[in-house]
């Protein structure tokens, strides 16, 4: 592989407290991604928000608003990510699809390129921009646009299963499956736009535990613990 868009779950960035970040656990990302661009690897990167917002579980703000602030939870997190990849030296950009004044640049694939054949990790925070797609939407969006060749799920799950293992401790995990069977059985890998837009798009997906050691490098490296996701 030469080029990879890694989506990092806010949650699993949060560790064992489930909110904010767990700084050793951001470093160990940090580094393991290092090696990454030290092989060669252009890498973007998206980030759920989900360790600042869940507003879809509020009954009291209105849905575009509630999304919104879901968009500017992940540009905090990007920018916070961005800051301890350059604290082991690793060069980043954080780029929005809105105006953040001097935060963030404005995204465009011309610019991400650039800063690919520059060495740089691109982070590609706010989602899609608008209300109403999530962050998985907004991952396959710019895995597609900027080429990637496939999509590293970093998860607090290991994987795709049968079934919700937190529920079901004989819950079966797939080394292997299509998109398809994804789209069919309702696993909730990603949301269902998502899905369809790896599905038309043929864009595969390599699931995986975030907290396993060195688990990004090795699964870029052909050693994946996880599923891998068809399409």
């Amino acid at each position: 592989m030469k080029r990879i868009l890694l989506k990092l779950s806010g949650e699993a960035l949060a560790g064992d407290k489930k909110t904010g970040f767990d700084e050793p656990t951001v470093t160990r990302v940090a580094l393991q991604v290092k090696t990454l661009v030290e092989q060669g690897m252009e890498i973007g990167v998206v980030i759920g928000g989900g360790n600042f917002w869940r507003g879809r579980s509020s009954e009291h703000i209105d849905r575009t608003k509630a999304d919104q602030i879901g968009m500017l939870a992940t540009v905090m997190n990007c920018i916070y990510v961005s800051e301890i990849f350059r604290s082991v030296g690793i060069r980043t950009a954080v780029m929005t699809p809105f105006a953040c004044g001097a935060f963030t640049e404005l995204f465009s694939k011309d610019k991400v390129m650039k800063y690919f054949a520059e060495g740089a990790v691109v982070f590609l925070a706010g989602g899609t921009g608008h209300p109403y797609f999530s962050t998985d939407t907004a991952t396959v969006l710019r895995a597609i646009e900027i080429e990637a060749e496939t999509i590293l799920l970093a998860k607090s799950v290991d994987g795709v299963y049968d079934s919700d293992p937190k529920d079901n401790p004989q819950a079966k995990r797939f080394d292997e499956i299509s998109i398809q069977e994804v789209i069919d059985r309702k696993l909730g890998v990603v949301d269902m736009t998502a899905s369809i837009l790896c599905m038309e798009n043929h864009m595969p997906m390599l699931v995986f535990g975030l907290n396993q050691e060195n688990s990004i490098v090795d699964t870029v490296n052909g050693k994946l613990s996880g599923t891998r996701v068809t399409a």
